[in-house]
Parts: structure tokens; sequence; C-alpha cells
């Protein structure tokens, strides 16, 4: 990371974890236009409303402290629709639709795709569709190795 980067990442992170989000990236692009991308997360959908007030808030704190020499342009995102999930923090998305990866078979599928409906005692349980059944499928929460948000159809 370039020292222009961490500074700015050292700037903005406490204000926007103030306002619940996490820094995910802070990148300095240097072409024809310098563009300094801000990726933010939380486990709350980021609207659009979000992003704007959010670079708003990182534009006045660059703005006061004036880290990048030059002219740029400030990119401010969020990681999307389908964003990954770290497995750790699974259980903050409760009643979420979900794209799971499982080291260990469920029923012969590696890749579940449903709701989280509830993480007890080292066991995750998944509602997801089979054509028109609901099924609930109960899975050791270690057997998750990776997970994302998905869209539901």
């Amino acid at each position: 990371m370039k020292e222009e980067e961490k500074r700015v990442l050292e700037l903005i992170s406490p204000k926007m974890n103030e306002l619940g989000y996490e820094v995910v990236s802070v990148n300095l692009g240097l072409g024809k236009e310098k563009t300094l991308a801000v990726v933010l997360d939380r486990s709350e959908p980021i609207s659009m409303e979000d992003i704007v007030n959010a670079s708003n808030v990182i534009s006045d704190i660059l703005d006061e402290s004036d880290p990048i020499e030059g002219a740029y342009l400030l990119d401010v995102s969020s990681l999307g629709a389908e964003k990954p999930i770290a497995v750790e923090r699974l259980r903050e998305y409760i009643g979420r639709y979900v794209n799971l990866h499982l080291s260990h078979p469920y029923k012969g599928a590696n890749v579940l795709e449903g709701t989280i409906e509830t993480i007890e005692e080292g066991q995750l349980t998944l509602s997801y569709k089979e054509k028109t059944k609901l099924i609930k499928a109960t899975f050791p929460l270690g057997d998750v190795d990776k997970a994302r948000l998905a869209i539901q159809f």
C-alpha cells in the first residue's frame, strides 16, 4: 500500500467506522486521471444514497487534510449485491439470502443457495427451494468454506 493510501485509510477509517462502515480498500490509481477508489462494506445493504453520503463525508475529510498531491477523482463504492462474506461473520447475515460453498457436500451438493434461518451450537440452518418445495437443511457451520450474498430471483 502506497504512503498516500495508508494516510487516507488512517484519516477516513474512524469516521466511516462511526457511521457503521468498514473501509475494505483504498487504492490510488495513477493513469490518465488520478483516481482514489474507496470500497466500503457493512452487513446491511448499502444504497446509492449511502454511497453519496459517505462520499461527501470522505471528501470533506480529504479536503481538510489534503493527503494527496494534485487533483484526483474520488470514487466510493461498496462490494456489491453479491459480496463475499467471511464465514466467521455469517451470524450477521441471519435472514439474508446467501450462496454457500461447502467442504463436505449436503445431500450431494457442494453449493447451496437460500436464506440463513439460524446458527446455533455450531449448526447452520438454511432454507432453500428445490423445484417448488421449501427445504430446511441443517449442517455444521464448519462445513462452510466460502460464502457470499446472493440475489434471489
